[in-house]
This record gives C-alpha cells, structure tokens and sequence, in this order.
C-alpha cells in the first residue's frame, strides 16, 4: 500500500446506478479472531477486501495461524492448528486495534499471551483498561513491560462482567474468550450490535454454547473443543448507510444493495426527518432525486439501536446541505469531530462549541480543497464532500479509507463520479 496515494475528485457530477454492500469491516475482524479458538480450519466468505483484514491476516499469519486468502472470491481459510507463536510485537499491535482481542485465543491455545499497546484510528482516548481487567477475571496474570502487556493463565475461567459502559469490541472479545473457558460466564450491559448477534452465531454453529446475544445480558457456557466450517460475513451496515447518505447528498437515484435494512433504521428515519426521499426493500434501499430543500436537524449518536458514530461525519455533510441550524452531538468519541474544521475550509460553516458538539449552518455550496484524510470515516465524509464541492478536491493519506472501504474509487466511479487514485512514485 502506497501512502503517497491520493484522490482527486472532479465534484458536481451526476451519479446514478445500483453499487453492492461488501461484508462488514466490524464482523470481519472479529471472526478472524474467533476463528483462532476452533480445533479445525474456518472459511469466511463475503470477506471486504480492505486494508484492516490485510493487517489482520497478516498479524495471525505471524502467530503462525495458516493463512489462505482469495482476494477476487472474497474468501479467507484460517486453520489455527499450526500456531506456535504468542507475541504480538508493538509494530503490529500497532498497525491494528483489533489485535487486543487476540489476547483471549492466544491464553486459550498457549496459557499465553504479549502484546504491545494497540493503535487504530486516532479519534480519542480508546482506553484498554476494560480487556485487561476482563482478562484478568478471566483468571490471566498480568505484568506490564514498557508498553508490552505480558499475559499467563493455567486455567481460563467463567466470570460475571459488568459494563461501566457499553463497548462493542470488549464485548465481543469477552464472547470469544468465554466460549473456551472453563464454567459460566454472563456479560451484563452488553452491547447488542448486529455484528455481536453475527458473532454469536458463528460461534454457536462452531458449537459454542451462547445466548442472549444482542440482548443487554448474554451468557456463555465454555465449551472444550469448537468444531470449524463456513460462514459468511454480514454486509456492511456503516458502507451501506454511507451510500444511501450519498444518495440523499447528491439527490441521486442510487440503489445500494446486498444490505440489510433493518441494520439501517435509525439512520433511515433521519433522513425521513431531513426530507430526503428514499424506498426500502428486503435487501436494498434506494435513494431518489428530488428537487426541496432539506431541512436542519440535530443527531445525536448513541450505541446500537441508536444513531451509529461511525455515521456522524457523513450525515455532518449532509447537514451543510440543510436549511437551518443542525446540532450534531458526538457521544461515544471525543476526538471524533475535529474534521468539521476541514469542511468549513471547503466553504462549510461549523462551529466546533466543545469536541462532543458542532453546530452546522446550512446550506452553503462546498469548494474542492487540498485535505488529508484524518480517519476512516471522516476519511469518507471527506470523500463525499468533493463529490458535492464546486472545482477539484485532492484527499491525501487515503491509506485510513481503505481500511474500512475496498476500492471505493472504482465503486464510485461506476455510479458516475469523477474519482481517481493517483499514485506519486
């Protein structure tokens, strides 16, 4: 991957035509490391081809887990029978934040675990202190060594967790390491995302023993042995409300298909709210031209079923499009709205009142600008803001993008955009 890559979009085009969900970059991950506590190989089919995947493979593949990836039919085969390795170096605990949930399977086949302090996206304080003590009730010592976690259990146990605040990816974690360890564990104030339902099935078909998933309380019982098979990874619920957002930003007739609405409905009833126009079927949603005016409305994300965080920068662009005053109110990231400062240099006006809270004025036209990309999904707000800016718009530092949306340039432009990566050697 060349970080020297950029985008360059020529906005104001008209877009039309039909573009297909890819499997979910949170579901992904996560069955990746599920996959690591099963006594046989597992295939993962619907599998996004991005950059996080590549990393994440690449990082079991150093535990010495078996590796076999087809890239053009979007399938991975894990066979964990061969690792022999338990250390996560610092550079590739780095390189991914998910790696932090490879603890659990790592304690499950080795009674062992290091691993140096996970990275991803920089969009606030991301504490781990939730894992490690999770770990530990899981009945792991740990010592800390610099910035390298040393992890050794002789006999993983079930434990009782209480949440002090929902967590998707604890959650999921927590799921994965309880279903290998000995006894009963219940997770209270569990997050209850499609994903962890995904997981949980997944998991169960392997032979695990879980119920409750997707419900605030979930209970694991440890099971032995878990068998492998096949499963395919859920659409991408967060790429399918990005379309359908740049369907109702570009008043486009775009039918985003291969995702499951009912994912969506939160999203989908703002922008009822917002006035913009749109139908629904079983596994598509599709957005119409119109020719009103949005109106101004305040967001306010919340966990799952509420409005989704990773949603928020896109629908901010939508709000520079609305007639009126927008508050948008960022409740789970606190370094999650410093891109607004990049849309008012694109002729957008936004005043940041705190790093939870933004005030979006609208309409007002958006002018293409030189940017760098600062995360993943302000990264595609960014995106859809040239799509709409008057003039060209150059994203640099498009690395973070397609860690989370595979070939987003080539999708778009099939639709009628102007997009193209540009590689400087």
């Amino acid at each position: 991957m060349n970080s020297m890559a950029y985008f360059r979009i020529k906005g104001q085009q008209k877009l039309s035509g039909e573009i297909s969900v890819t499997g979910a970059k949170n579901a992904a991950l996560k069955f990746i490391a599920a996959a690591l506590i099963c006594d046989e190989p597992v295939t993962l089919t619907n599998m996004p081809n991005i950059e996080d995947v590549r990393r994440m493979l690449k990082l079991i593949a150093t535990l010495g887990a078996e590796v076999t990836h087809d890239v053009d039919a979007h399938t991975v085969t894990i066979d964990p029978r061969p690792m022999s390795n338990f250390e996560i170096t610092e550079d590739m605990a780095k390189s991914i934040r998910a790696s932090i949930m490879l603890v659990g399977p790592l304690l499950v086949r080795f009674g062992k675990a290091c691993i140096g302090y996970p990275g991803g996206c920089v969009i606030g304080r991301r504490p781990i202190d939730l894992y490690l003590k999770g770990y530990q009730r899981f009945g792991a010592e740990m010592k800390i060594m610099g910035d390298t976690f040393e992890f050794v259990s002789s006999n993983l146990h079930g434990m009782k967790f209480v949440f002090p605040i929902v967590s998707v990816v604890a959650t999921e974690t927590f799921l994965i390491t309880a279903s290998r360890a000995e006894g009963i564990t219940i997770l209270k104030n569990a997050a209850v995302e499609p994903e962890i339902i995904a997981l949980a099935e997944f998991l169960n078909a392997c032979g695990a023993k879980i119920t409750g998933a997707g419900t605030p309380t979930i209970t694991i019982e440890g099971v032995k042995a878990l068998r492998g098979g096949t499963v395919a990874i859920i659409p991408d619920r967060i790429e399918a409300g990005t379309f359908v957002i740049l369907g109702a930003l570009t008043r486009s007739q775009i039918r985003v298909t291969n995702c499951i609405p009912e994912h969506l409905e939160n999203i989908l009833l703002h922008l009822e709210m917002i006035g913009a126009s749109f139908e629904v079927g079983d596994t598509w949603i599709e957005t119409k031209s119109y020719d009103h005016n949005l109106r101004a409305l305040n967001i306010k994300t919340h966990e799952y079923p509420g409005f989704v965080t990773d949603l928020q920068a896109p629908f901010t662009v939508l709000l520079t499009q609305a007639v009126g005053s927008s508050l948008v109110h960022e409740t789970i990231f606190e370094g999650r709205m410093f891109y607004t400062d990049l849309l008012n240099r694109m002729g957008a006006e936004i005043i940041l009142c705190d790093p939870h809270r933004a005030i979006v004025e609208g309409p007002h036209e958006l002018m293409g600008r030189k940017l760098e990309s600062p995360d993943i999904r302000a990264g595609i707000a960014m995106v859809l803001a040239g799509l709409i800016a008057h003039g060209e718009t150059i994203i640099g530092n498009i690395e973070q993008i397609d860690r989370g949306y595979e070939q987003i340039d080539t999708r778009l432009r099939a639709l009628g955009a102007d997009i193209i990566r540009v590689t400087d050697i």
